[in-house]
């Protein structure tokens, strides 16, 4: 019986769509994989994003994954529509909330920030002009946050340095909205809500999709009668494609404390 739920992201930021899902699925038994050996995804070509995606895919369906959320968003716009094609088993991916966030914005001025790779994906672009036909949406490439939310630097002068030149000119194009485009940023969206408030002279709000995303999850179980019932035990892996220890110290850190991550 195939029972647990796999999630996979180029390294912890798929953790914040693993939170949702644990808390709105408390039963559901979840298999971890944080592929940092080639983290992170927003700087390799859409043909290894995709070897890779495949590759975890297979070892999650192998270790008994009765769905799969792709919690990161560079990945489901590079490649999820072919994974889907070779996976036969619910996937779910990470959108940007483009569309929430023009249903928000007061000024129809909206700033995304996202990977320069999710920014280029044909699929982005595609997203953005369907739903965002009467909205200025401001592209903003944030090159160097994975790296820090990798090493931890959550609350360091260089975080707040670099979010402050990724977020000051989109505040004064007038965006009242920033889409974050990444599951790593939501580890930020405090100091995110921080320098955008200090730089605007409104409130800005901040869209996050991973609440919404383990909503799609928990219907898709839903529709194919995958959701545990009864309860089970619950059990929870993390695996890593890189350094184990430093794994450990971001689980730790962003999960819980004495949570330990074995070898993929």
């Amino acid at each position: 019986m195939k029972s647990v739920i796999g999630i996979f992201d180029s390294g912890v930021g798929g953790l914040t769509v693993a939170k949702a899902i644990a808390e709105l699925l408390p039963d559901e038994s979840l298999l971890y994989v944080a592929d940092t050996a080639y983290a992170p995804y927003g700087d390799k070509t859409a043909e290894l994003i995709y070897q890779r995606m495949a590759t975890i895919s297979a070892y999650l369906q192998q270790h008994g994954a009765k769905a799969i959320v792709v919690a990161c968003n560079t990945a489901t716009t590079a490649a999820i529509a072919q994974l889907r094609a070779e996976f036969n088993l619910p996937i779910i991916g990470v959108e940007p909330g483009i569309k929430p966030a023009v249903q928000v914005s007061r000024s129809g001025v909206v700033g995304v920030l996202a990977t320069p790779r999710t920014i280029q994906t044909p699929a982005f672009t595609a997203l953005s002009s369907r739903v965002a036909a009467d909205t200025k949406v401001i592209m903003q490439p944030c090159a160097e946050l994975v790296a820090q939310i990798e090493a931890l630097q959550l609350d360091s002068e260089l975080m707040f340095s670099l979010l402050q030149g990724y977020i000051a000119p989109v505040i004064a194009q007038g965006a009242d909205t920033l889409v974050l485009g990444c599951t790593h940023y939501n580890f930020i969206a405090e100091q995110i809500q921080q320098v955008a408030n200090e730089l605007s002279s409104v409130n800005v709000n901040i869209v996050r999709t991973e609440q919404a995303v383990a909503q799609e999850l928990k219907r898709r179980l839903e529709r194919s009668a995958l959701l545990v019932n009864p309860p089970e035990t619950k059990t929870e892996k993390f695996v890593t494609s890189g350094d184990v220890e430093l794994f450990n110290a971001q689980l730790n850190r962003l999960w819980r404390a004495g949570t330990l991550a074995q070898k993929l």
